[in-house]
Protein backbone atom coordinates (compact mmCIF):
# COMPACT_ATOMS: atom_id res chain seq x y z
CA UNK A 1 0.00 0.00 0.00
CA UNK A 2 2.94 2.35 1.15
CA UNK A 3 4.53 2.13 -2.20
CA UNK A 4 1.35 2.63 -4.16
CA UNK A 5 0.81 6.09 -2.49
CA UNK A 6 4.66 6.88 -3.31
CA UNK A 7 3.96 5.71 -6.76
CA UNK A 8 0.16 8.56 -7.39
CA UNK A 9 2.34 10.83 -5.25
CA UNK A 10 5.04 10.88 -8.30
CA UNK A 11 2.54 10.47 -11.24
CA UNK A 12 1.15 13.69 -9.89
CA UNK A 13 4.33 15.51 -8.93
CA UNK A 14 5.43 14.62 -12.31
CA UNK A 15 2.08 15.74 -14.01
CA UNK A 16 2.43 19.10 -12.10
CA UNK A 17 5.54 19.87 -12.83
CA UNK A 18 5.01 18.79 -16.79
CA UNK A 19 1.76 21.16 -17.18
CA UNK A 20 2.98 24.07 -15.31
CA UNK A 21 6.03 23.37 -17.50
CA UNK A 22 3.86 23.57 -20.92
CA UNK A 23 2.12 26.18 -20.14
CA UNK A 24 4.91 28.56 -19.07
CA UNK A 25 6.94 28.08 -22.05
CA UNK A 26 4.88 26.13 -25.01
CA UNK A 27 3.49 28.54 -27.63
CA UNK A 28 -0.17 27.21 -27.33
CA UNK A 29 -1.31 30.24 -30.03
CA UNK A 30 0.68 29.30 -33.28
CA UNK A 31 -0.95 31.93 -35.27
CA UNK A 32 1.93 34.45 -33.44
CA UNK A 33 5.22 34.29 -33.23
CA UNK A 34 7.52 35.66 -30.55
CA UNK A 35 8.17 39.11 -30.87
CA UNK A 36 5.17 39.95 -33.73
CA UNK A 37 3.84 43.32 -33.48
CA UNK A 38 0.29 42.31 -31.86
CA UNK A 39 -0.40 46.42 -31.20
CA UNK A 40 0.24 49.10 -30.46
CA UNK A 41 -0.62 52.25 -28.04
CA UNK A 42 0.54 56.08 -28.72
CA UNK A 43 2.89 54.36 -31.26
CA UNK A 44 4.85 52.04 -29.00
CA UNK A 45 4.30 49.08 -30.06
CA UNK A 46 2.99 45.64 -28.32
CA UNK A 47 4.58 42.52 -28.96
CA UNK A 48 3.67 39.27 -28.74
CA UNK A 49 5.20 37.08 -25.61
CA UNK A 50 4.51 33.32 -25.95
CA UNK A 51 4.18 31.50 -22.99
CA UNK A 52 3.48 33.06 -19.76
CA UNK A 53 7.08 32.93 -18.43
CA UNK A 54 9.11 32.97 -21.96
CA UNK A 55 11.85 35.49 -21.99
CA UNK A 56 14.40 35.89 -24.79
CA UNK A 57 16.92 38.21 -23.77
CA UNK A 58 16.84 41.93 -22.35
CA UNK A 59 15.88 44.64 -24.71
CA UNK A 60 18.12 47.96 -24.26
CA UNK A 61 16.92 51.65 -25.86
CA UNK A 62 19.78 52.39 -28.27
CA UNK A 63 21.49 54.75 -25.35
CA UNK A 64 21.85 51.66 -23.48
CA UNK A 65 19.12 52.12 -21.01
CA UNK A 66 17.57 48.52 -19.70
CA UNK A 67 13.86 48.66 -20.68
CA UNK A 68 13.35 44.79 -19.11
CA UNK A 69 12.96 41.53 -20.28
CA UNK A 70 12.00 41.04 -23.65
CA UNK A 71 8.18 41.12 -24.42
CA UNK A 72 7.56 41.13 -20.71
CA UNK A 73 4.64 43.91 -18.96
CA UNK A 74 7.27 45.78 -17.03
CA UNK A 75 9.42 46.33 -20.28
CA UNK A 76 6.21 47.44 -22.28
CA UNK A 77 5.77 50.04 -19.23
CA UNK A 78 8.99 50.96 -19.06
CA UNK A 79 9.74 51.07 -23.22
CA UNK A 80 6.51 53.10 -23.27
CA UNK A 81 7.07 55.83 -20.72
CA UNK A 82 10.52 55.90 -22.41
CA UNK A 83 9.66 56.66 -26.05
CA UNK A 84 6.24 58.11 -25.33
CA UNK A 85 6.94 60.34 -22.66
CA UNK A 86 11.02 60.33 -22.98
CA UNK A 87 10.91 59.29 -19.20
CA UNK A 88 13.54 57.02 -17.57
CA UNK A 89 12.39 55.24 -15.10
CA UNK A 90 15.81 54.64 -12.92
CA UNK A 91 15.47 51.29 -11.42
CA UNK A 92 17.45 48.76 -13.68
CA UNK A 93 15.48 45.64 -12.44
CA UNK A 94 11.56 46.34 -11.02
CA UNK A 95 8.72 44.24 -10.58
CA UNK A 96 5.25 45.77 -11.64
CA UNK A 97 4.33 46.06 -8.24
CA UNK A 98 7.48 47.90 -7.35
CA UNK A 99 5.85 50.66 -9.56
CA UNK A 100 3.76 52.08 -6.85
CA UNK A 101 5.15 53.56 -3.90
CA UNK A 102 2.96 52.73 -0.63
CA UNK A 103 3.75 56.15 1.27
CA UNK A 104 2.79 58.42 -1.57
CA UNK A 105 -1.24 59.56 -1.63
CA UNK A 106 -3.67 58.72 -4.76
CA UNK A 107 -2.94 62.09 -7.03
CA UNK A 108 0.22 63.29 -5.97
CA UNK A 109 3.36 62.99 -7.59
CA UNK A 110 5.34 59.29 -6.76
CA UNK A 111 9.22 60.98 -6.83
CA UNK A 112 10.93 58.12 -7.07
CA UNK A 113 9.06 57.26 -10.51
CA UNK A 114 8.70 61.11 -11.73
CA UNK A 115 5.29 60.28 -12.04
CA UNK A 116 1.51 61.05 -11.00
CA UNK A 117 0.51 58.00 -8.64
CA UNK A 118 -3.15 56.93 -8.60
CA UNK A 119 -4.90 54.19 -6.74
CA UNK A 120 -6.97 51.62 -8.40
CA UNK A 121 -10.36 53.62 -8.81
CA UNK A 122 -9.49 57.08 -7.91
CA UNK A 123 -8.08 58.21 -11.29
CA UNK A 124 -10.32 61.04 -12.41
CA UNK A 125 -11.87 60.34 -15.65
CA UNK A 126 -10.82 63.96 -16.98
CA UNK A 127 -7.59 62.72 -17.38
CA UNK A 128 -8.19 59.68 -19.37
Amino acid sequence: MKKYIVTIILIISFLCFSSYWAFTHVNFNPSHHVGEVIDELNSVKVYYNGGMNNVTGRNLAPDGYNLGLKYQCVEFVKRYYYEFYHHKILEAQVNAKDFLDMKTPSDQINCARGLLQFDNGTCPASNW
